[in-house]
């Protein structure tokens, strides 16, 4: 379904969600299949805290009309509700103004992405002082010798580590950064300083 959007209407710059499945996992910065292949596009995962839905307020508030007007009472066949959804979402961004727009409609402000969909999955790259490492088909690096587990999300990918203090590094999928690394224990902590040992 986001090929297909994302092949439509361009790339957009980052796309705000909730903590669930298949947006975020239990992994470092709560990376998924999906938010890793995002990154790889150039398009930035935003998160909003969890459970606090107020922090994309609009949104929910959209879902909360969009169920009340669609929903209450539902339709008999899956057809007729998706005639119903379609009639809202021609009202909701063509014809009904908005506050928050200086009551215009949607569909006056929207413009497509000037980020087109790339044929071929761009190459994650780093800057020149990072130190990058394969992430192997046990979700970890082999850092000095040793085995650094990083998440299964990233089998088959490459991550990059930025030296910040003497044995300290700063661990990068793409432009997101998953954790810390740091040499004494080897291991990287995420951003709510836990240790991720497992998988």
């Amino acid at each position: 379904m986001f090929s297909r959007l994302f092949h439509e209407y361009g790339l957009p710059q980052l796309i705000r969600t909730d903590n669930g499945v298949p947006f975020a996992t239990n992994t470092l910065a709560r990376l998924s299949r999906l938010s890793a292949w995002w990154i790889r596009l150039g398009v930035m995962p935003q998160l909003i805290e969890p459970s606090s839905p107020q922090q994309n307020g609009r949104h929910e508030r959209m879902h909360r009309t969009l169920k009340a007007e669609t929903t209450r009472p539902p339709a008999h066949a899956m057809r007729s509700q998706q005639v119903k959804f379609d009639r809202f979402r021609q009202e909701f961004n063509h014809e009904r103004p908005h506050e928050a727009l200086d009551q215009e409609v949607p569909a006056s402000a929207y413009r497509p992405s000037p980020r087109p969909m790339p044929r071929k999955l761009p190459p994650l790259e780093y800057p020149d002082r990072f130190e990058v490492r394969y992430v192997s088909a046990n979700g970890g690096i082999r850092w000095n010798s040793h085995w650094v587990n990083v998440s299964i999300t990233c089998i088959g990918e490459y991550v990059g580590l930025e030296e910040i203090d003497d044995g300290i590094w700063n661990v990068y999928f793409g432009a997101l950064r998953l954790g810390r690394l740091d040499e004494r224990n080897m291991r990287i902590e995420d951003a709510y300083g836990r240790l991720f040992r497992h998988r």
